[in-house]
């Protein structure tokens, strides 16, 4: 017997309020846009409705716009690995913009896979104010 493929829609993306860690609630959508402007803590992203997955590994990843680390080389993409839970779960994936804002403007890649299959890729422009 075939096995069901899992299920994956966006539910939300865009700014967020502020997420937070160590709570289970996920943030709260502001503004529905992949235009966001250059503001020091902004929070953005998307969450996933993710069905029929449970106990797959999720792997996430955000692909900066070159933004120079402490040593001047452009940051490596940050990623990482999340055990789906239920089989009806919402995931929250962003990120949030931190000092100096004059580097961080440009395209900011956000993927979602599951056993390294691809099912969610945004990409998120960050404007400075007015430009």
């Amino acid at each position: 017997m075939a096995k069901k493929k899992y299920h994956v829609k966006l539910k939300s993306w865009g700014i967020y309020t502020p997420w937070d860690s160590e709570s289970k609630a996920l943030p709260k959508l502001l503004k529905v846009t992949r235009e966001i402007p250059c503001q020091l803590d902004i929070e953005f992203g998307y969450i996933a409705n993710i069905k029929k997955a449970k106990n797959k590994k999720l792997q996430y990843c955000i692909y900066h716009p070159d933004i120079p680390g402490d040593d001047g080389e452009p940051l490596a993409p940050f990623s990482g690995e999340e055990f789906i839970r239920q089989n009806d779960w919402n995931f929250f994936i962003g990120d949030t913009i931190w000092a100096p804002v004059e580097n961080k403007q440009g395209p900011w890649r956000i993927t979602l896979a599951i056993e390294g299959e691809l099912i969610a890729d945004e990409t998120f422009t960050i404007v400075m104010p007015g430009a």
